[in-house]
């Protein structure tokens, strides 16, 4: 890959708990924003299952001035019933992310890891990520 890997970037997907979402769904929402596609490489759906996006070759379309050189991954909810922020990952989501972070760092070693929120006024992903995955 001729990309240089420097961080990887998790957000959430801004929805409700009940709205389990995918990586098709999420691709549609892009494309009619005018993207060529879904912008995250990663997404994490509600029962925990990791479907690919964009591919890791391509630079996403996730974090204003940080595509070129990390990776995006997304995973579903984000949001309470009433559409506030919350940390709602189900037990699934917490699993396979991490796992999905072990893989990458493995890969991409010196890639540091990244909540969006630490590139933004938004409180996407609604935790901290760099603080919970600072051990990897």
């Amino acid at each position: 890959m001729k990309r240089k890997i420097n961080k990887v970037i998790i957000h959430c997907s801004a929805t409700p708990p009940d709205m389990d979402v995918d990586a098709d769904r999420v691709d549609e929402w892009h494309r009619q924003r005018g993207w060529s596609g879904i912008g995250y490489h990663f997404f994490i759906k509600r029962n925990g299952q990791i479907e690919i996006g964009r591919p890791l070759e391509k630079s996403g379309a996730h974090t204003k001035g940080h595509n070129k050189n990390s990776i995006g991954i997304c995973y579903a909810g984000g949001l309470n019933s009433e559409m506030c922020p919350e940390d709602n990952r189900t037990s699934a989501q917490i699993a396979s992310l991490l796992s999905l972070l072990r893989l990458l760092k493995n890969i991409f070693p010196d890639a540091s890891i990244h909540g969006h929120r630490d590139f933004s006024i938004k409180s996407c992903p609604n935790f901290d990520a760099q603080n919970e995955y600072k051990g990897l």
